[in-house]
């Protein structure tokens, strides 16, 4: 089975292969093919049949109950979002899923909004393409124009990979927060087109990717190394818009007063000047 079609399987058998037996606290013996828990060790810690949990790794059976799915999370170490991630997995979603469009336009309301802002901003969907940017923020990073795509940007652009002085961190976050936002949603078109690019022109993504972490962005600290300006500190802010399923703004603002602030103003001046490029999806 694929993952799409085996998708709690899957989850569990990622998850396993990252406890270990001393995480567990149950003897490592004999040779292990893989990494991490057998699926008996899971079993045995989860107080279920061997039997049993095998059905569900295979997906025979979907329907366990909330409490065995709490003490399998508990051996796997599985933290609030990750549980409900598996939760998801086995609860009932209709057969026909609304038709998302291509490409979502963003509200008038957010683009007016992007536009007054002083800081770098842009709105994304939630496979992280770019539907709308201001000035300043194309300044910071080429990403962010009209049409492209974070992710694959991240992970195939060495520019873009030079700009993320914590580029590992990065990626792990975007890898984490994908598979949060698309769910159990994992035949959309748009999806398996990006994720299935990405496997095979990227190492680092199939890692990533594989052990099935899910994890929502919150505001954090981004640390760039600007060919203009240096290296510089801006926080992270994603707010989503009302009105616009899965579209979120996102602004990039320093520490008042601080020296990331001086080096953004810089940056501005700069941009000021530069040749205007378009700067939304909107016709």
């Amino acid at each position: 089975m694929s993952e799409s079609t085996n998708a709690l399987g899957a989850f569990l058998r990622a998850r396993r292969g990252l406890v270990t037996p001393q995480q567990a606290g149950v003897p490592d013996v004999g040779v292990r093919r893989v990494p991490g828990l057998r699926r008996e060790e899971v079993a045995m810690l989860a107080g279920i049949s061997a039997d049993y949990y095998l059905r569900l790794e295979r997906g025979r059976d979907r329907h366990p109950s909330v409490q065995v799915l709490e003490s399998i999370a508990r051996v796997l170490q599985l933290d609030d979002e990750h549980f409900a991630h598996l939760l998801s997995l086995v609860a009932e979603v209709p057969r026909q899923r609304r038709r998302r469009p291509r490409r979502q336009a963003p509200p008038p309301g957010a683009l007016k909004l992007l536009d007054s802002l002083a800081q770098p901003a842009f709105i994304e969907d939630r496979y992280f393409d770019v539907l709308a940017v201001n000035r300043l923020a194309t300044a910071l990073s080429p990403t962010f124009a009209v049409g492209t795509n974070q992710l694959r940007d991240l992970f195939l652009d060495p520019a873009v990979q030079a700009l993320h002085v914590q580029w590992e961190a990065v990626t792990e976050c975007y890898v984490a927060n994908l598979r949060q936002a698309v769910g159990t949603d994992v035949d959309d078109p748009r999806f398996i087109e990006l994720t299935g690019e990405l496997c095979l022109a990227s190492a680092r993504f199939r890692q990533l990717w594989a052990r099935h972490e899910v994890r929502g962005q919150r505001g954090t600290p981004i640390l760039f190394d600007h060919p203009q300006v240096g290296e510089l500190t801006l926080n992270r802010e994603r707010l989503a818009i009302d009105g616009a399923d899965d579209l979120n703004l996102v602004v990039y603002h320093p520490d008042a007063g601080s020296s990331d602030a001086e080096k953004l103003t810089l940056l501005a001046s700069a941009a000021a000047t530069a040749p205007d490029v378009a700067r939304s999806s909107r016709p």
